[in-house]
Parts: C-alpha cells; structure tokens; sequence
C-alpha cells in the first residue's frame, strides 16, 4: 500500500479572505461612525493569526482565531496607553472586538457579529 506523507494542516483565511486588508470602522452598536484616516482600523494578518489595528490614537494588537465557517474570536488585545479625546469610543471599540463570535462579508463589507447581533461593520481600505 502507498503511504502518503501527511501535509501540514493549512490554516483558514483571516474574515474578508484578504490577508492584510485594512478594515476601517463605519458602524459601531448601530451607530455610524465617520470615518478618520488612521483611526478605529483593524487588519487581520494570516501569518501567526494576528490582529494589529488602532482606536482613537492606542495601538492595538492581538490574535485571532476562525475556523473557515465564519467563526472568529478576537482577543486578548494589548494596547498602548496615550490618552487622547474619543477614549471612550475607543474603549466600546476594544470591548466590542473582544466579544465577537463570528463574522459575515456584505461585498466590501466585513460584519462582526456576537452571538447572532451585529456589533460593528467595517468597509475595506483601498
């Protein structure tokens, strides 16, 4: 009988499909957000499944996990610590990544979902 080497498992696509897509915030607990250059971003990375991102002005990073069925689960995220105005947005913003189970594409869109609930919708940076 053949015996064929066993391949390493390959890990699923990060949501949207696109490694290193940047992901701009555009809706937040059924609120629009306006969208600021360099503000409430996220990109997720296929190497070492990692999500790097920033909110009002904090730096955030942290992995991530899917199973290719559009399950996602963020966190824990590290951030840095500068103060700045929208802090409390960007502290919603954190929590809302950090509660997300699962994800869904609309086009450019990317929906985060928790627990069948959209919490927030991010459009693609070109």
């Amino acid at each position: 009988m053949l015996q064929l080497p066993l391949l390493p498992e390959k890990e699923p696509p990060p949501p949207g499909g696109h490694p290193g897509t940047e992901w701009q915030l555009i809706q937040l607990g059924g609120k629009a957000v306006k969208p600021e250059e360099g503000k409430f971003t996220v990109t997720l990375l296929a190497e070492g499944n990692r999500l790097t991102g920033v909110g009002a002005c904090n730096r955030l990073t942290g992995a991530y996990k899917t199973d290719g069925k559009r399950t996602l689960k963020i966190g824990p995220l590290a951030a840095t610590m500068m103060a700045c105005p929208g802090m409390d947005e960007e502290e919603a913003f954190t929590k809302m990544l950090e509660s997300v189970t699962h994800y869904d594409m609309d086009g450019p869109m990317l929906l985060l979902l928790s627990d069948g609930e959209l919490r927030a919708v991010f459009q693609a940076r070109p």
